[in-house]
């Protein structure tokens, strides 16, 4: 396995920690859960959605938390009463966790169960004092002009 040495981006970039984190963390070679199957959408230049395929679970039995840069999808199926007695059982019913690291700014706008499938929304917005500016020069600090998003 390859290591990758990320020294020459600490020399011309500030703050980016935490993406050599990132990529740390994925060289592990931890398995991301493929149960259950999902997709990860870019619905808008800031919006995104994950659709996840929960056929069989109840709205009760899925818990859905985001903590700073972290969502975290869990389900947990609630014990059956009474043995049941498959020919063939395809649909998987066992429980999962799942986790997504969160960019910044991105946060979870709304989730909704619908036909066996979790469509969790998300957005980025980005605080106005964290948007361009224009510096001008030999300003004082109150003249700073803020620039208008295009």
């Amino acid at each position: 396995m390859r290591t990758y040495d990320f020294s020459p981006l600490y020399r011309s970039a500030i703050g980016f920690d935490r993406l050599a984190q990132l990529f740390d963390e994925a060289q592990r070679g931890e398995a991301q859960p493929s149960y259950p199957p999902y997709n990860i959408e870019l619905v808008g230049e800031n919006k995104y959605r994950i659709t996840m395929a929960v056929a069989g679970f109840d709205r009760s039995e899925i818990e859905i938390e985001s903590e700073r840069d972290t969502l975290k999808i869990t389900g947990r199926k609630a014990r059956e009463e009474g043995a049941r007695n498959f020919l063939h059982r395809g649909i998987a019913s066992r429980n999962f966790e799942h986790s997504f690291q969160l960019a910044d700014h991105v946060h979870v706008v709304g989730a909704k169960l619908d036909n066996g499938l979790l469509n969790i929304e998300l957005a980025r917005e980005i605080p106005e004092a964290l948007k361009p500016r224009k510096i001008v020069i030999d300003a004082v600090a109150e003249n700073v002009q803020t620039l208008k998003a295009a």
